[in-house]
């Protein structure tokens, strides 16, 4: 297997932990994401023709889109059916509506992330307004399931869901976004950064 890979990207980030999470053997292939604009060339164009990251060849199986390959990882090489509850209606239900909410954060939390890193132009307050709100959405969520003795997004025990909301916000200092007023996602943090297997980005100060 080989991912495609910007070491700052959430998105790979989240390839990487099912992948460490898995134990999964894998190679990485660096794209210049910033300042290069690698993704965006000729020749990365025909790995994926939207000109995103992650991207994962398999064999001669070629996906992109992060949720994606984290369904199509889940799915193939998780024997326990945990990560991806596959066998459960209700809980495959759950998972799905958060790997959709993900797709939010990224478009507010990682937008911030991607103007106070990079320099990108865009509308950060809105960015930052949006995320926040996304944010209260996912902390009186959190806050429900450890009422009702749940420590996860979505069940039990962790799943890509988890993995799938994790990265952008953790990492959502970075955008100019507090934790601070969010004390059941900064709970949910902590958990998710202690579990077996867990790797951090590299450069990047995960919130503790």
């Amino acid at each position: 297997m080989k991912l495609y890979d910007y070491v700052l990207s959430g998105n790979c980030y989240k390839i990487r932990l099912l992948a460490a999470f898995l134990k999964l053997d894998y190679q990485t292939e660096p794209v210049d994401f910033y300042p290069g604009k690698q993704h965006k060339n000729e020749e990365f164009l025909t790995i994926n023709p939207l000109g995103q990251l992650p991207v994962l060849r398999d064999g001669d199986l070629v996906i992109r889109d992060a949720q994606a390959i984290l369904l199509y990882l889940a799915n193939k090489y998780d024997s326990e059916r945990s990560w991806w509850p596959a066998n459960n209606a209700l809980r495959v239900g759950e998972v799905a509506m958060w790997l959709s909410f993900a797709d939010q954060i990224t478009s507010t939390a990682s937008a911030a992330r991607l103007h106070d890193m990079l320099g990108y132009e865009l509308d950060v307050d809105a960015a930052r307004s949006g995320a926040n709100t996304l944010f209260r959405v996912l902390e009186d969520h959190l806050t429900d399931r450890e009422f009702d003795g749940d420590d996860w997004i979505a069940g039990d025990c962790p799943t890509i869901a988890d993995i799938a909301c994790f990265p952008y916000t953790a990492l959502c200092g970075d955008g100019g976004i507090s934790l601070q007023p969010f004390p059941a996602i900064q709970r949910w943090v902590r958990r998710f950064t202690a579990l077996p297997g867990f790797v951090a980005m590299p450069g990047i100060n995960c919130i503790k």
